[in-house]
């Protein structure tokens, strides 16, 4: 009896270790997919991107449709050398492919925008630092230049800071959970120029 026990809590075990190694190689994986869509988008966004350098006056971002998403401009992040596209409006499958705007413009000076915390995406926000350079390019090549202020933990709930902090008080806020999804890693930025 105790041999059965002993060998099916064997195999149990065997069965758990299988698929959490099943499950590392799923996050791999879906960590260099989104890379490599982040790229092909990239590559789209400069092909498509005809330039009209006038500002809007209702501060609407014009967008680009790229294989069925619209886009407001990349996003660029010199320490971590990361150039990310950004969609207009996010999602949740939308945040497999590119962070995404949460609200805001950068022509009001209150963009958040929101990513997943793969490591091609927002992964490495915890590790910014205050003095940070932050580069958002529309996608009318008009470039605004940001600078990190602070980087702290919100928690999931406190939608309302998340927000009300951004208005006014700081020009782009980039904002993903952390592993575990248990609090979000929190990005305030001021407008260089």
């Amino acid at each position: 009896m105790r041999s059965k026990i002993g060998n099916l809590l064997m195999m149990l075990g065997v069965l758990l270790l299988l698929g959490a190694v099943g499950l590392l190689g799923y996050n791999r994986w879906d960590n260099w997919r989104a890379g490599q869509s982040v790229a092909d988008i990239q590559d789209a966004l400069e092909e498509a991107e005809e330039a009209d350098n006038s500002i809007p006056e209702d501060g609407v971002m014009r967008t680009i449709e790229i294989d069925g998403y619209l886009y407001i401009g990349t996003l660029s992040i010199p320490s971590y050398g990361l150039e990310l596209p950004v969609m207009s409006e996010w999602s949740y499958p939308g945040l497999k492919i590119a962070p995404g705007r949460y609200t805001g413009s950068v022509w009001t000076d209150d963009l958040i925008i929101c990513g997943h915390n793969y490591e091609r995406h927002f992964g490495n926000l915890k590790y910014l630092e205050a003095g940070d350079e932050i580069t958002f390019t529309d996608v009318d090549d008009n470039v605004f230049n940001y600078q990190v202020e602070e980087v702290y933990i919100l928690q999931p709930t406190d939608v309302e800071e998340m927000v009300s902090q951004s208005s006014g008080e700081w020009d782009l806020t980039l904002f993903t959970c952390t592993i575990g999804g248990q609090t979000r890693v929190t990005v305030r930025c001021s407008r260089t120029e």
